[in-house]
Protein backbone atom coordinates (compact mmCIF):
# COMPACT_ATOMS: atom_id res chain seq x y z
CA UNK A 1 0.00 0.00 0.00
CA UNK A 2 2.91 2.04 0.94
CA UNK A 3 4.63 1.57 -2.54
CA UNK A 4 1.08 2.35 -4.27
CA UNK A 5 0.31 5.55 -2.43
CA UNK A 6 4.20 6.84 -2.84
CA UNK A 7 4.06 5.90 -6.47
CA UNK A 8 0.95 8.45 -6.75
CA UNK A 9 1.98 10.79 -5.25
CA UNK A 10 5.11 11.01 -7.22
CA UNK A 11 3.41 10.55 -10.81
CA UNK A 12 0.76 13.68 -9.52
CA UNK A 13 4.29 15.92 -8.93
CA UNK A 14 5.93 15.26 -12.19
CA UNK A 15 2.60 15.82 -14.32
CA UNK A 16 2.31 19.29 -12.77
CA UNK A 17 5.34 20.25 -12.84
CA UNK A 18 6.30 18.93 -16.27
CA UNK A 19 2.67 20.64 -17.59
CA UNK A 20 3.64 23.78 -16.09
CA UNK A 21 6.91 23.59 -17.91
CA UNK A 22 5.64 22.68 -21.55
CA UNK A 23 2.63 24.97 -21.50
CA UNK A 24 4.02 27.46 -23.10
CA UNK A 25 5.75 25.56 -25.87
CA UNK A 26 2.74 24.49 -28.05
CA UNK A 27 2.97 20.79 -27.43
CA UNK A 28 -0.26 19.67 -26.22
CA UNK A 29 0.19 15.88 -24.79
CA UNK A 30 0.22 15.92 -21.38
CA UNK A 31 3.42 16.67 -20.49
CA UNK A 32 4.03 13.79 -18.00
CA UNK A 33 6.67 11.62 -18.55
CA UNK A 34 6.77 11.16 -22.29
CA UNK A 35 9.72 13.72 -23.27
CA UNK A 36 13.40 11.78 -22.72
CA UNK A 37 16.15 14.19 -21.43
CA UNK A 38 17.61 16.97 -23.78
CA UNK A 39 20.80 17.25 -23.87
CA UNK A 40 22.21 21.16 -23.41
CA UNK A 41 23.06 21.67 -26.90
CA UNK A 42 19.60 20.29 -28.03
CA UNK A 43 16.45 21.67 -28.69
CA UNK A 44 13.13 20.84 -28.37
CA UNK A 45 10.55 21.04 -31.15
CA UNK A 46 7.26 21.03 -30.58
CA UNK A 47 3.97 20.07 -32.80
CA UNK A 48 0.66 19.80 -31.69
CA UNK A 49 0.69 16.09 -30.72
CA UNK A 50 4.32 15.47 -30.51
CA UNK A 51 7.57 16.68 -29.79
CA UNK A 52 11.06 15.86 -31.40
CA UNK A 53 14.61 16.76 -31.35
CA UNK A 54 15.91 16.91 -34.67
CA UNK A 55 19.68 16.07 -35.51
CA UNK A 56 21.49 17.71 -38.16
CA UNK A 57 24.13 15.26 -38.74
CA UNK A 58 22.06 12.38 -39.70
CA UNK A 59 18.85 15.00 -40.84
CA UNK A 60 16.48 13.17 -39.22
CA UNK A 61 14.60 13.31 -35.50
CA UNK A 62 16.95 11.75 -32.85
CA UNK A 63 13.91 10.96 -31.58
CA UNK A 64 10.05 11.67 -31.49
CA UNK A 65 7.37 11.14 -28.22
CA UNK A 66 4.17 11.34 -27.91
CA UNK A 67 1.40 10.31 -25.64
CA UNK A 68 -1.57 8.24 -26.81
CA UNK A 69 -4.67 8.05 -25.10
CA UNK A 70 -7.66 5.44 -25.60
CA UNK A 71 -10.06 8.95 -26.22
CA UNK A 72 -7.58 9.92 -29.22
CA UNK A 73 -8.50 6.99 -31.14
CA UNK A 74 -10.73 6.14 -34.05
CA UNK A 75 -11.13 10.03 -34.76
CA UNK A 76 -12.17 11.61 -38.10
CA UNK A 77 -9.44 13.27 -39.79
CA UNK A 78 -8.34 12.19 -43.35
CA UNK A 79 -4.59 11.03 -43.99
CA UNK A 80 -3.43 13.59 -47.26
CA UNK A 81 -0.05 11.85 -47.77
CA UNK A 82 1.13 15.95 -47.80
CA UNK A 83 4.60 15.23 -47.29
CA UNK A 84 6.59 18.87 -46.32
CA UNK A 85 9.47 20.46 -44.86
CA UNK A 86 9.36 21.17 -41.31
CA UNK A 87 9.36 24.89 -40.77
CA UNK A 88 10.48 24.80 -37.16
CA UNK A 89 13.77 22.52 -38.37
CA UNK A 90 15.85 26.30 -38.27
CA UNK A 91 18.64 24.55 -40.17
CA UNK A 92 16.24 23.04 -42.65
CA UNK A 93 14.87 19.21 -42.86
CA UNK A 94 14.97 16.59 -45.18
CA UNK A 95 13.39 16.99 -48.75
CA UNK A 96 11.17 15.54 -51.18
CA UNK A 97 14.64 15.72 -53.06
CA UNK A 98 16.25 13.24 -50.40
CA UNK A 99 13.69 10.05 -50.78
CA UNK A 100 12.51 10.36 -54.45
CA UNK A 101 13.88 7.38 -56.12
CA UNK A 102 16.16 6.54 -53.45
CA UNK A 103 14.36 3.12 -52.86
CA UNK A 104 13.49 4.01 -49.10
CA UNK A 105 10.04 4.59 -47.83
CA UNK A 106 9.21 7.73 -46.29
CA UNK A 107 8.90 5.98 -43.05
CA UNK A 108 6.82 7.76 -40.41
CA UNK A 109 8.42 7.96 -36.83
CA UNK A 110 5.22 8.58 -35.50
CA UNK A 111 2.26 7.04 -37.00
CA UNK A 112 -0.06 9.29 -38.90
CA UNK A 113 -2.63 6.46 -37.72
CA UNK A 114 -2.37 7.93 -33.71
CA UNK A 115 -3.42 11.14 -35.09
CA UNK A 116 -6.76 10.84 -36.20
CA UNK A 117 -8.06 12.71 -33.63
CA UNK A 118 -7.31 16.39 -35.01
CA UNK A 119 -6.23 17.44 -38.42
CA UNK A 120 -3.60 19.65 -37.46
CA UNK A 121 -2.14 16.55 -35.68
CA UNK A 122 -2.63 14.76 -38.37
CA UNK A 123 -1.18 16.95 -41.06
CA UNK A 124 2.08 17.55 -39.02
CA UNK A 125 2.61 14.09 -38.77
CA UNK A 126 4.07 14.69 -42.53
CA UNK A 127 6.96 16.89 -41.59
CA UNK A 128 9.80 15.58 -43.05
CA UNK A 129 11.08 15.97 -39.59
CA UNK A 130 8.92 12.88 -38.81
CA UNK A 131 10.31 10.79 -41.20
CA UNK A 132 13.32 8.52 -41.37
CA UNK A 133 14.30 6.12 -45.01
CA UNK A 134 13.13 3.09 -43.81
CA UNK A 135 13.22 -0.01 -45.97
CA UNK A 136 9.61 -0.98 -47.53
CA UNK A 137 9.52 -4.14 -46.00
CA UNK A 138 10.02 -2.81 -42.53
CA UNK A 139 7.56 0.11 -43.00
CA UNK A 140 4.58 -1.82 -44.42
CA UNK A 141 5.48 -4.61 -42.43
CA UNK A 142 6.45 -5.15 -38.85
CA UNK A 143 7.12 -0.93 -38.34
CA UNK A 144 3.25 -1.48 -39.42
CA UNK A 145 2.16 -3.98 -37.08
CA UNK A 146 3.88 -2.53 -33.68
CA UNK A 147 1.80 0.63 -35.00
CA UNK A 148 -1.05 -1.32 -34.61
CA UNK A 149 -0.32 -2.97 -31.87
CA UNK A 150 0.44 0.36 -29.66
CA UNK A 151 -2.46 1.45 -30.62
CA UNK A 152 -3.98 -1.74 -29.23
CA UNK A 153 -2.07 -1.00 -26.36
CA UNK A 154 -3.62 2.39 -26.05
CA UNK A 155 -7.07 1.53 -26.30
CA UNK A 156 -6.54 -1.55 -23.28
CA UNK A 157 -4.71 0.34 -20.72
CA UNK A 158 -6.37 3.72 -21.75
CA UNK A 159 -3.22 5.49 -22.70
CA UNK A 160 0.95 5.08 -23.71
CA UNK A 161 3.84 6.78 -23.68
CA UNK A 162 6.03 5.66 -26.88
CA UNK A 163 9.29 7.17 -28.10
CA UNK A 164 11.11 6.22 -31.09
CA UNK A 165 14.05 6.67 -33.61
CA UNK A 166 16.67 5.62 -35.56
CA UNK A 167 19.61 4.07 -34.54
CA UNK A 168 22.95 3.81 -36.19
CA UNK A 169 24.94 0.87 -35.22
CA UNK A 170 26.36 1.51 -38.71
CA UNK A 171 25.45 3.80 -41.69
CA UNK A 172 23.51 1.93 -44.51
CA UNK A 173 24.33 4.50 -47.12
CA UNK A 174 23.16 8.24 -47.38
CA UNK A 175 20.48 9.53 -49.86
CA UNK A 176 19.56 12.73 -51.63
CA UNK A 177 20.91 16.18 -51.89
CA UNK A 178 21.23 16.51 -47.83
CA UNK A 179 23.11 13.39 -47.25
CA UNK A 180 20.05 12.06 -45.44
CA UNK A 181 21.34 8.55 -43.30
CA UNK A 182 19.92 5.66 -43.82
CA UNK A 183 19.64 3.81 -40.30
CA UNK A 184 20.72 0.08 -39.81
CA UNK A 185 18.16 -0.27 -37.04
CA UNK A 186 14.67 1.67 -35.44
CA UNK A 187 13.94 1.65 -31.88
CA UNK A 188 10.74 1.89 -29.95
CA UNK A 189 10.14 2.67 -26.09
CA UNK A 190 7.32 2.52 -23.93
CA UNK A 191 5.70 3.22 -20.98
CA UNK A 192 2.22 2.67 -19.34
CA UNK A 193 1.25 4.02 -16.24
CA UNK A 194 -2.07 2.31 -15.33
CA UNK A 195 -3.71 1.90 -11.66
CA UNK A 196 -0.41 3.31 -10.37
CA UNK A 197 1.93 0.20 -11.91
CA UNK A 198 4.35 0.90 -13.73
CA UNK A 199 5.29 -1.21 -16.92
CA UNK A 200 7.89 -0.54 -20.03
CA UNK A 201 9.21 -3.01 -22.69
CA UNK A 202 11.39 -1.52 -25.91
CA UNK A 203 11.62 -3.02 -29.54
CA UNK A 204 14.64 -2.61 -31.38
CA UNK A 205 13.86 -3.84 -35.24
CA UNK A 206 16.75 -4.06 -38.03
CA UNK A 207 16.17 -1.89 -41.15
CA UNK A 208 15.39 -4.62 -43.74
CA UNK A 209 12.20 -7.04 -44.03
CA UNK A 210 11.19 -9.05 -40.72
CA UNK A 211 9.08 -11.89 -40.58
CA UNK A 212 9.80 -12.76 -37.28
CA UNK A 213 6.77 -11.81 -34.47
CA UNK A 214 7.02 -8.31 -33.09
CA UNK A 215 7.79 -9.69 -29.23
CA UNK A 216 11.38 -11.64 -30.52
CA UNK A 217 12.53 -7.66 -30.99
CA UNK A 218 11.57 -7.02 -27.54
CA UNK A 219 14.69 -5.55 -25.35
CA UNK A 220 14.39 -3.83 -22.11
CA UNK A 221 14.26 0.03 -22.45
CA UNK A 222 18.17 0.12 -20.00
CA UNK A 223 19.33 -1.69 -23.53
CA UNK A 224 18.15 0.94 -25.94
CA UNK A 225 19.48 3.72 -23.42
CA UNK A 226 22.92 2.31 -23.80
CA UNK A 227 23.07 2.50 -27.83
CA UNK A 228 21.50 5.55 -28.24
CA UNK A 229 22.93 7.46 -25.15
CA UNK A 230 19.28 8.82 -24.41
CA UNK A 231 17.56 9.00 -21.04
CA UNK A 232 13.75 8.27 -22.32
CA UNK A 233 11.51 8.11 -18.69
CA UNK A 234 14.00 10.22 -16.64
CA UNK A 235 11.14 12.15 -14.83
CA UNK A 236 10.44 8.97 -13.03
CA UNK A 237 11.98 8.54 -9.82
CA UNK A 238 15.35 6.67 -9.52
CA UNK A 239 13.95 3.88 -7.52
CA UNK A 240 11.39 3.15 -10.02
CA UNK A 241 13.46 4.15 -13.51
CA UNK A 242 15.83 1.38 -13.10
CA UNK A 243 13.36 -1.37 -11.88
CA UNK A 244 10.84 -0.83 -14.37
CA UNK A 245 13.79 0.42 -17.37
CA UNK A 246 15.83 -2.94 -16.15
CA UNK A 247 13.19 -5.40 -17.08
CA UNK A 248 10.17 -6.16 -19.09
CA UNK A 249 6.89 -8.41 -18.11
CA UNK A 250 6.00 -10.15 -21.76
CA UNK A 251 3.01 -11.80 -20.27
CA UNK A 252 1.70 -7.63 -19.92
CA UNK A 253 2.17 -6.64 -23.15
CA UNK A 254 0.91 -9.39 -24.85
Amino acid sequence: MYFRISLLKITISITLFVSVFLSGCGYAGSGALELPAKASNEQIISHKAYALVYDEETEQAKWVAWELTNDELNGDAKRKNNFKEDPLILTGSATDADYSKSGYDRGHLAPAADMTWSQLAMDESFYYSNMSPQHPSLNRGIWKRLETKTREWAEKYEKIYVATGPVFINVIEEIGPNKVDVPSHYYKTFLITKDNDLQTIAFLIPNEKGDKDIFEYAVTVDSIEHITNIDFYHLLHDRYEDKVESTFDLDYWK
